[in-house]
This record gives C-alpha cells, sequence and structure tokens, in this order.
C-alpha cells in the first residue's frame, strides 16, 4: 500500500526497462517498480527479440495498468533498448533497471528526494544494493559505496555504484552526454555499458547516494554463463578510451581498475563452477595489483577452493550443480549485513581503498 503524498506536480519518472527472455523474473520487477511509495512514473519496458513469454507477461501489466508501455526491437542489446526506451520516455528524471532486478518500496521516493533537493550540478542519486537470489532472498553480498561529488576519477578505479538498477538520472545529462554506448556489443565487448555512461555523465555532473539498501540485485547460478571474456573487453575498451581523454591520469589507476575488475570476474567464475577461470582471473588481478591483492583475504580462500576443486576427483553429475543460494544463505537478513558492513570497514583492504579514494580526491583537486 502506498503511503507518501506524491502528487502529479511532483517530477515524473521514466523508468526503463531492457527484457530479453526475462519470463522468469519480469512480472517481480514490474511489481516492484509499480509499487514504490512514488506514484509519478511512467514505465517503458522494451523487449529485445524475446523468444520466450516476455512480451505476454508485459502485455498482461500493460492492460492493467496505463503507466505501463510495451516496445518491441529485435535482439540489438540493452544499449539500444534502453536508448529506445529513452527516446519514448518524458521524465525529468531516468530510472534504469535490469529485468530481473527488484526495487524496494522507498527507493524512488527517496531518490527523487534527494535529487530534487540538490543542486543543478549533481546529475546522478544512487541507492545501496543487496544481493538476491531467485526467490527475493538475501545472499550476503552488498554494494554500500559512500563516495559523492566529483567522482571521475574514482570511477575509474572502481564501479562503486554496483550496479545498473541503483542509480537515478536527470534527463539533462543525456542530452549532454548521449545514450547508452551501442558500439561495445558490435565489438563482442557488452558488459559494461552503465560503467560508461557513468563515466562519461560524471565529466560534467556530480553524483549523490542515498545510503540505504533500496534495490536488490538479482544473482542466480542460471545467470552466471555470461561471456566473461567479453565483460573483460569491455572494460579495457573504455579504459582504454578515458586514457586516451585523459593522458593526464596516473596509469597506476588503470591497473588498479583492471584488477578490481578482475577480481570480480574471478568471483562470477567460480559462482558458476569454472574455477580455472577463476585462478585465471586471480592471476591477472594479483599482476595488475598485487599490493591490494595481498590484502584480500578472501582471494587467498578462493584460490585455495578452485585449486581443491581441480585437484579432487569431480563428483557424479547430478552433485556438480551449484547449491541455490537460498539453501547456503537462508536466515541472511539486512541487521546481519549491516552488522557485516561494519567489520568489512575494518579489513585491511577496505582501509587501504580507502586511502586510495582519498588520494584520488586528492588528484581530482590539483
Amino acid at each position: 500500500m502506498n503511503t507518501s503524498q506524491n502528487t502529479l506536480n511532483q517530477p515524473l519518472v521514466s523508468v526503463i526497462i531492457p527484457a530479453f527472455n526475462a519470463e522468469n523474473f519480469i512480472a517481480k520487477t514490474l511489481e516492484s517498480v509499480l509499487s514504490q511509495t512514488y506514484q509519478n512514473i511512467q514505465v517503458l519496458v522494451v523487449d529485445d527479440g524475446s523468444t520466450d513469454t516476455t512480451a505476454e507477461i508485459i502485455t498482461s501489466f500493460v492492460q492493467k495498468d496505463s503507466r505501463v508501455s510495451l516496445f518491441h526491437q529485435p535482439n540489438a542489446g540493452v544499449a539500444v533498448a534502453r536508448n529506445l526506451a529513452i527516446e519514448k520516455s518524458k521524465g525529468e528524471y531516468i530510472a534504469p533497471i535490469d529485468a530481473d532486478d527488484i526495487w524496494y518500496p522507498h527507493n524512488l521516493e527517496k531518490q527523487v528526494k534527494c535529487l530534487t533537493s540538490s543542486a543543478p550540478s549533481v546529475g546522478v542519486v544512487y541507492s545501496w544494493s543487496v544481493d538476491i537470489n531467485e526467490k527475493d532472498l538475501l545472499t550476503g553480498g552488498f554494494y554500500n559505496s559512500t563516495i559523492e561529488g566529483e567522482v571521475y576519477t574514482a570511477l575509474i578505479y572502481k564501479y562503486f555504484i554496483g550496479n545498473a538498477s541503483s542509480s537515478l538520472i536527470r534527463r539533462v545529462c543525456f542530452a549532454k552526454v548521449g545514450g547508452y554506448n551501442c558500439k561495445l556489443k558490435l565489438e563482442n565487448a557488452q558488459g559494461c555499458e552503465d560503467w560508461e555512461l557513468h563515466l562519461r555523465i560524471a565529466e560534467h555532473y556530480q553524483f549523490k547516494v542515498v545510503p540505504e539498501y533500496l534495490v536488490g540485485y538479482r544473482q542466480i547460478a542460471s545467470s552466471m554463463s555470461s561471456n566473461y571474456a567479453a565483460m573483460a573487453k569491455s572494460h579495457s575498451l573504455i579504459m582504454a578510451d578515458v586514457r586516451q581523454q585523459h593522458p593526464e591520469i596516473p596509469s597506476s589507476i588503470y591497473r588498479w581498475s583492471s584488477s578490481n575488475f578482475y577480481i570480480y570476474l574471478a568471483v562470477k567464475s567460480n559462482r558458476s563452477g569454472n574455477h580455472r577461470s577463476t585462478l585465471s582471473w586471480l592471476y591477472r588481478a594479483f599482476k595488475e595489483d598485487l599490493s591490494m591483492a595481498l590484502l584480500r583475504h578472501n582471494l587467498y580462500l578462493l584460490f585455495i577452493e578452485s585449486i581443491l576443486k581441480i585437484i579432487v576427483t569431480p563428483p557424479p553429475a547430478s552433485e556438480l550443480e551449484l547449491k541455490p543460494a537460498s539453501e547456503s544463505s537462508e536466515g541472511t537478513t539486512l541487521a546481519r549485513i549491516e552488522t557485516r558492513t561494519k567489520a568489512h570497514r575494518m579489513l585491511p583492504s577496505q582501509v587501504y581503498e580507502r586511502m586510495r579514494f582519498n588520494s584520488l580526491g586528492n588528484l581530482k583537486s590539483k
């Protein structure tokens, strides 16, 4: 039940959703969007050439709620789909969300309040997010950056926003920098479109954060079949462009960025059960940024686990399937995640990373 006192004289928010073969979760995503306490929204869903029942599910929502619109295109990728939705939208603010993620009820209300009370120089507001599984249960992962203001150099180092579903963007930002980069798909380098867009925006606008867990970022075994090589290529191409445009930025920051991203790919490879790939990405991460990698205790555990998985005789095929996250993390609560957050900030790697971010801020001010 909606509790806010929003009226139609408040800014219109255009929610944009690219959907490709999203039949398993698109209904949950739409329900989370339509049940936001902030109600002055339009929802634009682009069916990106789905071959399942995605379009039929979305159509059922269109018939029930006049705020929802459905557009179709041949499969052309997430960037093209989002750009089409933006082109058709009318809102002062643009709110992207992926077709399997969810927003908790107050997400838009708190983001809009933050953005409307900010100076025009603030172009993006982002919320904290938590990892969820196929049953919407928390799995323990979280994204809780506090970085604000002039964030360009920090954003090169790390995609601290966390995912595509966590930000609210002023429409004028797209008028200034353009839409999502469609060239990455043509080069078989999908995966970092959101990062690339936020980098372009950060050159001209400041960022703000709503320091609350308001987004559910879905991570499930069946979605872990991404082309990690393509994602690595995506990151590499983006950073090559940035480096060409900003030769004054120290090369060490690009190495740190690559190492961080390789660690991310190592974790994803481990979750998908590809342990040789995990070791490969860990090696590349250590090679790029040895000092930070040595401080991250979880990398040692990841390395040992991958070695053992490779050496030990594999179990029968029926036992090779990943254990559902809901079984391994049942009982995880937001309170436990907040407790973990406090402990996490005291880890040597996190203390060192805060020192790095501070140095990046000093670099920006010079």
